[in-house]
């Protein structure tokens, strides 16, 4: 007599009603792993959906051009004309830039010693500094183009300085040993992150009170998105014709990329350790199905004594093993998928766990219990009537 689809499940799932406990663990095992699996897929794919949005809204038509260093190693600089140079580049769309005042340090008051500068930079900025490289203010207001002694300060400064707050009341720092006026601060900035650890006066302002040199240390340009690549070979000799090769051109969003990089092989590593587990929960299976295979000689014996054939007997432990394995895997896909959707939520991600990732996890499931099944099944099949039955 041949079994129908629905005869071979009912059958199969007999045995995983008669030991529920005993299923659940053997399939805990396999919801864990494939849980992982799932989880590390949709974190990393979220991850990288935020990437390429933040990518979209700041741009990858950001390049900086920066002093590199002479043929003989020595520090090289910038020319002042470097900035208006790069301007005339036709496709280029927007040119701003800092200076770093090398001889002024930042502190919250004049009563800190010299040493303890914290690591923060003093730059001068040009007034367009922050629509060029897609920044912008948490508190406060820009510095603009005055020679005021007023200062904006990076994201990691002010909380360096312990500035959590704008107020009206004339907050003050010392800076080049004199007092500057906090007037901003601003959120940061993933595309020149060296601005969050600075703090930013105008250009008159550092020549006139600071003494500055007026050289250029980072210049941020914006090109159309299609000139990228040809721009980007012309900064070098446009911003110091003298000197081109003493010129250091980089995207700054490539920086954002390398880290994608770096991302995805880190989830490599954490699917390998789902793929583990996985294996584990596999041979926790087999193992429950050899015992069963035990335990139950005597249904065995007496289905065969009935006229039931090997390969029915085959099939109904091999669909016992895909069963328990399968109520393992959905479980496991559907714990993946909550964990994923609130490590995303939680971050403000957006919420995306590949499709392809979700048809795997199961079908990795079925192949996991089919080769957990396929021994006990074999092993149930070749069981005689007679020994069956007197087990």
């Amino acid at each position: 007599m041949r079994l129908s689809f629905f005869d071979v499940v009912r059958v199969g799932s007999s045995g995983l009603r008669t030991r529920p406990l005993r299923v659940v663990l053997s399939a805990l095992g396999i919801a864990i792993g494939i849980a992982a699996m799932i989880a590390v897929v949709g974190i990393s794919t979220s991850s990288q959906a935020e990437l390429d949005r933040r990518l979209d809204a700041l741009g990858t038509n950001l390049l900086a051009v920066g002093p590199g260093t002479s043929f003989f190693g020595e520090a090289s600089h910038l020319p002042p004309t470097a900035p208006a140079m790069v301007a005339a580049i036709g496709p280029v769309t927007s040119v701003s830039s800092t200076g770093r005042v090398a001889s002024a340090r930042v502190y919250r008051t004049d009563r800190i010693p010299a040493t303890q500068t914290g690591g923060l930079a003093v730059l001068a900025a040009s007034p367009s500094l922050l629509s060029t490289v897609g920044g912008s203010l948490s508190a406060g207001s820009w510095i603009g183009s005055g020679s005021a002694p007023a200062v904006v300060l990076g994201a990691r400064a002010s909380t360096l300085l312990g500035i959590s707050e704008i107020s009206g009341s004339g907050l003050r720092v010392w800076l080049g040993g004199r007092w500057f006026t906090v007037v901003g601060v601003l959120s940061p900035v993933p595309l020149a992150p060296e601005l969050d650890t600075a703090a930013l006066v105008s250009w008159p302002a550092a020549s006139s009170l600071l003494g500055f040199d007026g050289y250029p240390t980072t210049v941020y340009t914006r090109t159309r998105p299609d000139a990228v690549v040809p721009v980007a070979a012309v900064l070098a000799a446009t911003a110091n014709p003298s000197a081109p090769n003493e010129v250091r051109v980089s995207r700054p969003s490539d920086a954002l990329a390398a880290r994608s990089a770096f991302d995805e092989t880190y989830t490599g590593l954490l699917l390998g350790l789902g793929a583990v587990a996985l294996l584990v929960g596999g041979v926790g299976v087999a193992n429950t199905m050899v015992i069963a295979v035990l335990e139950r000689r005597a249904e065995i014996g007496l289905r065969r004594a009935l006229g039931a054939r090997r390969g029915q007997i085959r099939l109904q432990f091999l669909t016992e093993s895909l069963l328990m394995s399968l109520l393992g895997g959905a479980s496991g896909v559907l714990l993946g998928v909550v964990v994923s959707f609130g490590y995303a939520a939680w971050r403000g991600w957006p919420l995306v766990v590949p499709l392809w990732a979700l048809l795997g996890g199961l079908l990795a499931t079925l192949l996991v219990g089919g080769l957990a099944g396929l021994f006990p099944a074999s092993r149930a099949a070749r069981l005689s009537p007679t020994v069956a039955l007197s087990a």
